[in-house]
C-alpha cells in the first residue's frame, strides 16, 4: 500500500497549495460557533449534574469534519494524482569470437602451472564464462589446424570440448598461418557487428601452407580483429625435448622463442593488440583486458506509461458530501 503512494505524482502540483484553505475553514467554524452560543448565568449547576450528553451532542462537530475531508479530497482530485510505470526494451547483440589455440608439444613447457596448455585452457574457460551473450568457437592448431567447435552460444558444450584438448591430436609443429586462416573461415560470414579472433601461441611459424600475414590480410578484409597472445617466460623454460616410446616426454631447459614481431603485425593490421604472457597471472590479466575491449552491444529503449488515479478520491469526496447533506438535513437540521 505504502509503495503505491511512493509512486504517486501530481500533474498539477501547484494546486496542492489549496490545502491552506483548510485552516481558514477551521478558523471560520470556530469563530462562527462562538458567535452562535449564548451565555446563561445560574446560581448553581447542581441541577445539571448527572445529565449525560446525547450522541447528537457528542458528534455535533461531525459536519465540519466531513466538510474538511471532502474539501481535502477535492483538492487532491484537482491536482490529478498519477502513477508512472516504466519498462525497458533491451536488445542484446553479442560478439562472435573464435579462439585459436596452439597445441604443439612446446605448450607442455612448465613455465606456467601446470603447463602452458593447461593454463591457457583454464583461463580461456573463465573468459567464456564472462561472455554469456557471445557466440564462441574453438580452433586448435600445431602442424595442422582444425575446428574443435564452431560458433555456438552453448558455452557448456565448448567448455566440455576444452577438456579433451591435448598435444598430439595432430602432427606436431607450429602452423600459425593455418590456425589463423581456419579461425577466420569460421567467423568471416558472421552477421555480427563485431567479429574477433583470439590467437594464442608460444612459438614461431614453421609449418603450414598459409603464411600468417596472408591470413591476417584476409581477416582485415572481412573486418575481423585478431588479438594475438604470445605465451612463454623470458629466457629459458623447462620444455619437452624428446618423446619416449610410451608417449611421455623428456624435459630440458630450452630458449623461449616467440615471433613477437609477426604477432604484433597481425594484431596491428587488423586493428587489435598483441600481448605477451609470461606467467599465469599475466595471462589472466590479458584475457580480462580483451574482455574490457570487446564489449557486448546493448540497445535500450525506455517506455513510460502514466495512469490517472483521481477517481477514487472523487468518489470518496462525493460520498462524504452526501453524508454531510443527509446529516445536516435529517439529524442536525436547524430551524430558520
Amino acid at each position: 500500500m505504502f509503495e503505491f503512494f511512493n509512486d504517486i505524482t501530481f500533474a498539477n502540483k501547484e494546486l496542492l497549495w489549496l490545502f491552506l484553505i483548510i485552516p481558514i475553514i477551521i478558523a471560520w467554524y470556530v469563530w462562527k460557533n462562538k458567535l452562535y452560543h449564548a451565555e446563561l448565568k445560574v446560581s448553581s449547576i447542581d441541577g445539571f449534574v448527572g445529565i449525560k450528553k446525547s450522541l447528537k451532542t457528542r458528534f455535533r462537530h461531525i459536519l465540519i469534519v466531513l466538510r474538511i475531508f471532502s474539501v481535502g479530497l477535492l483538492i487532491i482530485v484537482l491536482a490529478r494524482p498519477q502513477s508512472r510505470s516504466s519498462w525497458k526494451d533491451v536488445k542484446t547483440e553479442g560478439i562472435d569470437i573464435v579462439m585459436a589455440l596452439d597445441i604443439s608439444g612446446s605448450m607442455l613447457a612448465k613455465d606456467f602451472k601446470p603447463n602452458r596448455l593447461e593454463a591457457s585452457k583454464e583461463v580461456a574457460q573463465d573468459f567464456i564464462d564472462n561472455r554469456p551473450n557471445d557466440r564462441i568457437g574453438l580452433v586448435v592448431f600445431s602442424g595442422e589446424s582444425f575446428t574443435q567447435c564452431p560458433l555456438t552460444t552453448d558455452h557448456a558444450v565448448i567448455k566440455n570440448l576444452f577438456a579433451g584438448i591435448r598435444t598430439g591430436m595432430v602432427k606436431d609443429g607450429t602452423a600459425i598461418g593455418n590456425g589463423l586462416a581456419t579461425a577466420v573461415t569460421r567467423v568471416k560470414d558472421s552477421k555480427a557487428k563485431s567479429k574477433v579472433v583470439i590467437l594464442l601461441t608460444d612459438g614461431v611459424n614453421n609449418q603450414g601452407a598459409v603464411a600468417p600475414l596472408t591470413a591476417a590480410e584476409i581477416a582485415k578484409v572481412f573486418g575481423i580483429r585478431v588479438y594475438t597472445i604470445g605465451v612463454g617466460t623470458i629466457g629459458k623454460a623447462l620444455a619437452p625435448i624428446a618423446m619416449y616410446p610410451d608417449g611421455s616426454y623428456q624435459f630440458g631447459y630450452v630458449d623461449v622463442n616467440i615471433d613477437e614481431k609477426m604477432l604484433g603485425e597481425i594484431a596491428n593490421m587488423t586493428g587489435a593488440k598483441y600481448f605477451r604472457a609470461t606467467d599465469n597471472d599475466k595471462l589472466k590479466d590479458i584475457y580480462k583486458e580483451i574482455d574490457r575491449l570487446e564489449k557486448t552491444i546493448f540497445e535500450e529503449k525506455n517506455f513510460t506509461n502514466k495512469a490517472e488515479h483521481f477517481l477514487p478520491f472523487a468518489i470518496c469526496a462525493a460520498l462524504l458530501l452526501l453524508l454531510e447533506f443527509i446529516l445536516k438535513n435529517k439529524v442536525y437540521r436547524s430551524i430558520p
